[in-house]
């Protein structure tokens, strides 16, 4: 587990772009562009697991994108939790929609817990701590906005790397529920959006839906996430289908 020292260290001393390893800063000019929030959209994993709400993706995970990801997620690099709490909260203007968020009403970002091992072999839980970033951006846009980390794992699940979209499925079936007085922490008019560092197959996010709605909570208005697989946007899918026509 990373001490103290390490994380004030992350904290004053100068380091390398999270995204392209630029020296002296902690994310270059283009690095952060890249986390703009600017091409944030819809995104939708094909197949489209049972349940999964709307979900949008700030980023697409490739090049710089997925060095800063993985730099926090893996790496310990805290302080890149900031331009990925500002990535993730333009994902979560989207969530919300067009119809925003009503006035004086909250809005509460749930984040996808991590398992217990992870969190002590990584020293930090990435999903919360961006959650947090994000709520506090959103907060001086001037939302209501909140972090209830509510959902907690109820069963062990296997490591989801090399799992494919059913296996992923089956793996994680059931094992979310909510942590005890969770779900006091859920005004009536609140929006709930569930929140994550990245999306592959939206297993995850399908599974933490199920658990809000089998504890009577919601509805869910949508999912966000820092970063998703290029193809899934839906946007380059109808793009795609657009130039395939074209073609023909």
């Amino acid at each position: 587990m990373r001490g103290w020292w390490q994380e004030l260290a992350g904290l004053v001393l100068p380091a390398a772009c999270g995204g392209c390893g630029v020296a002296r800063v902690l994310l270059c000019a283009g690095c952060a562009q890249a986390l703009s929030g600017a091409a944030a959209g819809r995104v939708g994993p094909s197949p489209r697991p049972a349940g999964l709400p709307a979900v949008y993706a700030a980023a697409a995970y490739e090049g710089a994108v997925r060095e800063v990801v993985l730099a926090h997620k893996e790496r310990g690099a805290l302080p890149l939790a900031g331009p990925l709490g500002a990535a993730l909260a333009a994902a979560v203007r989207g969530a919300v929609g067009a119809g925003g968020v009503a006035a004086g009403a909250e809005l509460l970002l749930v984040p996808v817990p991590s398992a217990r091992r992870q969190v002590r072999a990584r020293g930090h839980d990435p999903a919360r701590r961006i959650a947090l970033a994000a709520a506090g951006r959103l907060r001086r846009a001037g939302f209501r906005a909140r972090v209830a980390c509510v959902l907690r794992q109820v069963r062990p699940v296997a490591d989801q790397a090399g799992l494919g979209a059913r296996e992923r499925r089956e793996n994680l079936a059931g094992a979310l529920g909510l942590r005890h007085g969770g779900a006091v922490r859920f005004p009536v008019d609140a929006r709930i959006v569930l929140v994550d560092d990245l999306i592959t197959t939206g297993a995850t996010l399908a599974e933490a839906a199920r658990a809000l709605r089998a504890a009577s909570i919601g509805p869910v208005a949508g999912a966000a996430v820092v970063a998703a697989p290029a193809g899934s946007f839906v946007r380059n899918r109808s793009t795609t289908r657009t130039e395939q026509r074209s073609c023909e």
